[in-house]
């Protein structure tokens, strides 16, 4: 047991060494090309550790300069989270070769290494508070917990995920790969406004290369919103805003270039889209009825749920209060997708019931 809890904690302060290190770079380049007059060198070590505590999903309080008002930052890019996630899961391949099975359960070894990888974000998210920037601490170990412990699951022996819930996840799947390819298609489409915007920022060399990885990694949020646009919800560019196929209010956006892709007025045939929702919820309904009606609901319920906490990562806020309300309502859009599947998968199994009869 000694062993175990040398050897994991070992390899989870590599695994947070292993992106703070050139998070450390990056801020270090950032901090020296702005300059401060007031800044001090633990500056660029802290935008480090800040940089990967946004990769984990973890929120952040905000007093804006120089009259400390106040702000939050909470609309993070999803696809940061894939970083943690890969390094994870390499520097717990690695624990367990270097223990060459030298354990007696493998489920135990994956909790005591993403305990001491929570304990450790948990730690970092509170001592790299400033008086300007204060990470939600108390929500680290929530999300490092889960990312460790997803990334975890992925190595060794695999738990098998119940049939309800791989008919789930390959309904999301759909739902957001179909998603990704209409942002693709929008972004060809826009491609002279996006341009514009990012020639606007003039962001140099090195400022280009970061904006366009920043871009990249927000691209699963921007697959989520086109998804809560087709469904008839829409999204917010800030407060009191909403762009949707029917309702269209929007003042001043930021200047990120994925922004390029927000439609300019009211688009009512977008509604067709809700079609696609539809569809998924009697494809649903086929894939899930060989497991009678229980399954059937608890491959919905799974559907519903994981919308839920997709939508939640794909909304919060933007900094200052006029950008307050960034992406898909999370109970709009849930709540959309949950009528509009529902009512294929309800169609679709009364059919085939009377088809059986």
């Amino acid at each position: 047991m000694q062993r175990v809890l040398s050897v994991s904690l070992s390899h989870v302060i590599r695994s947070a060494a292993f992106l703070i290190l050139p998070f450390s770079f990056i801020s270090l380049i950032a901090w020296a090309t702005a300059g401060s007059a007031s800044g001090s060198t633990t500056d660029p070590i802290r935008g480090a550790v800040w940089i990967w505590l946004g990769a984990h999903h973890i929120p952040f309080q905000l007093a804006l300069p120089p009259s400390g008002v106040s702000g939050y930052l909470t609309y993070l890019p999803i696809g940061a989270v894939v970083l943690p996630f890969i390094v994870i899961r390499t520097t717990f391949t690695r624990a367990l070769e270097r223990l060459k099975g030298d354990f007696h359960d493998l489920n135990g070894v994956r909790l005591l290494f993403s305990i001491f990888y929570a304990v450790i974000t948990t730690a970092l998210a509170f001592i790299s508070r400033s008086q300007a920037i204060a990470p939600q601490w108390y929500l680290a170990p929530i999300f490092a917990f889960l990312i460790s412990f997803l990334a975890c699951m992925t190595v060794g022996n695999r738990l098998t995920p119940s049939r309800t819930l791989v008919a789930a996840s390959r309904a999301l799947a759909l739902i957001f790969g179909v998603a990704f390819i209409v942002v693709s298609f929008l972004i060809v489409l826009n491609f002279t406004q996006i341009k514009n915007i990012t020639t606007s920022l003039q962001p140099g060399v090195f400022g280009g290369i970061l904006l366009l990885a920043l871009n990249v990694l927000y691209l699963p949020n921007a697959a989520v919103g086109v998804a809560s646009y087709f469904s008839g919800t829409g999204i917010a560019v800030g407060a009191d805003t909403i762009v949707s196929p029917l309702w269209y209010q929007l003042g001043e956006i930021p200047a990120l270039p994925l922004l390029g892709i927000v439609p300019v007025a009211e688009q009512p045939l977008a509604l067709i889209g809700a079609i696609f929702f539809i569809a998924i919820g009697a494809l649903l309904a086929l894939v899930a009825n060989e497991y009678q009606l229980q399954g059937l609901i608890q491959s919905f319920a799974f559907t519903i749920t994981g919308t839920l906490m997709i939508a939640y990562l794909a909304s919060g806020s933007l900094i200052t209060a006029e950008m307050g309300a960034i992406g898909v309502s999370i109970w709009k859009f849930t709540l959309s997708l949950l009528v509009e599947i529902g009512i294929g998968l309800v169609a679709t199994t009364v059919i085939l019931n009377k088809v059986r009869k």
